[in-house]
């Protein structure tokens, strides 16, 4: 569909659905014609750097190694219950489970936004009252970092902004 879209010259269209891909199952190529395409259109969110691809194949084995440390952490609950073993075990399977926290948090894949309608207002506070900061894009991709009744908080040049809910399609 991506291609599709592409093809016909409808961009936004066009990433919106290599987003959904790259959400769906995280690729390092499908993130390059992403960062492709937002050049092409000078639009902002799409960084084509080293670490960039690093995140990606984070993100790409991110479902896979939590399903292993989960067994793993069955297993070890398991063995500790049959056992019947003293404290230092439990110590062990105490930490692993507080670096499986942190391996949860950490490395979590983080909702972006695509600005859905041209000039959308990014603003300072979740209200029409609040002062204007920019105006996004159509196709600009902004990390999203909460929800406040209809705006969203977004990260946007190392800072938060707000846009309108109806402005923005998040893809998680």
């Amino acid at each position: 569909m991506a291609y599709a879209q592409q093809q016909l010259g409808h961009y936004p269209a066009a990433l919106l659905y290599l987003s959904m891909a790259q959400a769906r199952q995280p690729r390092v190529r499908t993130w390059q014609q992403l960062a492709s395409l937002a050049a092409q259109h000078r639009l902002v969110g799409y960084p084509n750097t080293w670490q960039q691809e690093l995140r990606v194949q984070a993100q790409r084995y991110y479902y896979p190694g939590l399903q292993v440390l989960l067994v793993g952490a069955v297993i070890a609950a398991v063995g500790l219950l049959l056992r019947r073993s003293g404290r230092g075990p439990w110590v062990g399977f105490a930490a692993y489970l507080v670096l499986l926290g942190a391996y949860l948090h950490l490395l979590r894949p983080a909702p972006a936004g695509l600005v859905s309608r041209a000039g959308a207002a990014l603003m300072a506070g979740p209200g029409a009252s609040a002062a204007w900061l920019s105006t996004a894009a159509l196709g600009d991709r902004l990390p999203v970092l909460g929800r406040e009744d209809i705006w969203y908080r977004v990260q946007w040049q190392q800072r938060v902004a707000y846009v309108r809910a109806t402005d923005l399609l998040v893809v998680e």
